[in-house]
């Protein structure tokens, strides 16, 4: 069975042949085309650096209008922007200034789009202008609700981004963002002055431009080297955090096809020299709650409408996906006889009838089998704070794979896990007062939600899955007790088979526990409940990573790429995972 349909590929097709087309005539470039969901010039591939343009293919989950941004500017890129000169200059940048780099790359590419500020361009090219602007306000936005603005960093270059473009378009800064960013502009421009009147002053000249931008570069890391350098141990444990949930951004090495990593493990010292058994400092600070609780209702229902609104650009057919999930979560059970057929069991009560009319064939009848499901499928979602920029995909997906589990019979929960502070809270408290006793344990406060419990059905339950999208509940992640929770709620039920997707893009990540413990303590224990679970084989448990392929963890995995791929692909995989699950069951 074909699991996407042949008009849908035809639509992605017809897609992509207008978009390269309208780019190879906004680029100027005739030999501008796709190959797979990569851009090439010729046989030469296009790398994209520039932030707001990542994830620029065909098949992402991007609105149409920041899709064809995402090309247009490109296009623009390729027409105003010489590429060897460009590369001269970042080659003079040492390996040691990837914020620099960052920003070069960022800076020439707002260089190139504001070309669109010229009057005949914005008067022959509106379309174009529409869709770049779109592109831009809806990546701040993105950037903005992702919390990567929350870090020191994170603030920094989305306010150096904010101010160049307001200043290279001479536009005013998006008023929804004006406020959040004054404090830090106020402090940066008169630093940065006079680099802002140089890149405005020579947008034309891109060598006198590049200049600018490099040096703008430099101050910007060195602003950001010399607060690592001051920052005390858990300050700068913060900045590292952000540094790496920015890595994303300051990876140049950008090839053909970028492998998905793989999750880093490894052995906990503070885990084995307590006999590989895990201790909690507190317990008193915990809670399990019904996410919806959290979450204003007038907000409810609006993240519910955006969500709705979401799931129906995907055009995902809900009824096949129930058919198949049918198939793979239920067993046959007789449910009676089929009677009058032309072979099977010869029904006796129909031998006169053979008698009386030997030509009369359709005397036997065979036993009815009708699927009845045996299964019970748990969501377990990582609420922690990187989580955030993948929710959208992730609720997405969720609500699709419930709704169609509801229409089948098949029960289903959804949950998530996230602490009740940043940097263990009042356990972190008790720990202190108590005088910071050795290998204490986790010294968080876990917070467990319920989005979805396995009684109610997606109907009644469909507004407090939208509490997904609820930015402040995502802080950190405690995997390997949420999992033993979630395990715990499926053994209380009554179907005999039972399944636990855990979603996630990471290792367990809790930075007072781990200051505390040491690096992996949380990671062992998490791998110590999986191995439990898988010899005992009471519950299925599959990992479903996010960008990241999670192998290290579970058994049966699978690496979800929402930037590269449609949900409708990822579900298709997670469908053909189950298939293969079955087999071996």
């Amino acid at each position: 069975m074909k699991l996407v349909s042949t008009a849908n590929k035809r639509e992605r097709q017809k897609n992509q042949q207008l978009q390269e087309a309208s780019a190879r005539a906004l680029s100027e470039e005739p030999k501008l085309h796709y190959r797979g969901e990569s851009l090439y010039v010729d046989n030469e591939f296009i790398p994209v650096y520039a932030a707001h343009l990542r994830n620029a293919s065909v098949s992402n989950n991007h609105s149409i209008t920041e899709k064809r941004g995402k090309i247009d500017a490109i296009s623009l890129r390729l027409r105003y922007s010489d590429y060897q000169l460009h590369k001269q200059l970042y080659s003079q940048l040492g390996p040691d200034e990837p914020i620099t780099r960052l920003l070069l790359e960022a800076l020439e590419q707002l260089r190139c789009e504001s070309y669109l500020g010229d009057d005949h361009i914005r008067k022959t090219l509106p379309g174009v202008c529409a869709n770049v602007e779109h592109n831009f306000a809806e990546w701040s936005r993105q950037f903005y609700q992702s919390g990567l603005a929350d870090t020191h960093i994170g603030m920094l270059l989305f306010t150096v981004v904010q101010v160049v473009r307001s200043r290279l378009h001479t536009q005013a800064i998006d008023a929804s963002f004006e406020d959040f960013i004054e404090a830090t502009r106020a402090g940066i421009v008169p630093i940065i002055g006079e680099d802002l009147a140089g890149l405005r002053r020579h947008r034309r000249n891109q060598h006198a431009y590049a200049l600018h931008a490099i040096s703008l570069g430099s101050i910007i890391s060195e602003m950001i080297e010399s607060e690592q350098n001051q920052a005390d141990p858990t300050d700068e444990s913060r900045v590292d955090q952000a540094k790496s949930v920015l890595s994303f951004l300051l990876n140049f090495d950008q090839g053909e096809e970028i492998p998905i990593a793989t999750a880093q493990s490894g052995q906990s010292k503070a885990f084995n020299e307590n006999h590989n058994t895990y201790r909690v400092f507190t317990t008193h600070y915990d809670r399990e709650v019904q996410a919806s609780k959290l979450v204003r209702k007038a907000l409810l229902v609006t993240l519910r409408e955006e969500l709705d609104e979401r799931i129906q650009q995907q055009g995902i057919n809900i009824k096949q996906l129930s058919r198949q999930l049918s198939a793979l979560l239920s067993s046959p059970q007789r449910d009676g006889w089929i009677y009058g057929e032309e072979e099977g069991y010869i029904d006796g009560r129909r031998l006169s009838q053979l008698v009386s009319s030997p030509n009369e064939n359709r005397i036997f009848g065979h036993e009815y089998y009708h699927p009845i499901p045996n299964s019970i499928v748990s969501f377990l979602i990582d609420c922690s704070g990187s989580m955030r920029e993948h929710i959208n995909h992730i609720a997405i997906l969720i609500d699709t794979m419930v709704k169609a589990l509801g229409l089948t019979g098949i029960r289903s929960e959804v949950l998530g896990f996230t602490t009740n502070s940043w940097n263990g809270g009042k356990a972190y408290s008790d720990w202190l007062r108590q005088r910071k006793p050795a290998y204490p344990g986790r010294l968080n406060e876990n917070c467990h939600l319920i989005f979805k419990p396995a009684e109610s059905h997606w109907r009644h339950t469909r507004k407090d899955i939208a509490a997904l999208l609820k930015a402040d509940l995502f802080k950190e992640g405690i995997d390997g007790e949420a999992v033993l929770w979630a395990c715990k709620r499926l053994i209380q039920r009554q179907e005999p088979r039972k399944l636990l997707f855990v979603i996630s893009d990471g290792c367990p990540m809790d930075t007072t526990t781990n200051l505390a413990n040491d690096k992996f303590y949380l990671d062992n224990h998490l791998k110590q409940v999986i191995a439990q679970y898988q010899a005992n084989r009471e519950v299925e448990i599959i990992g479903l990573g996010v960008g990241l392929d999670l192998s290290p963890y579970y058994r049966q995995s699978l690496a979800l790429d929402f930037a590269e791929s449609s949900i409708q692909h990822n579900i298709n995989e997670i469908i053909a995972l189950l298939s293969k699950s079955r087999r071996k069951t």
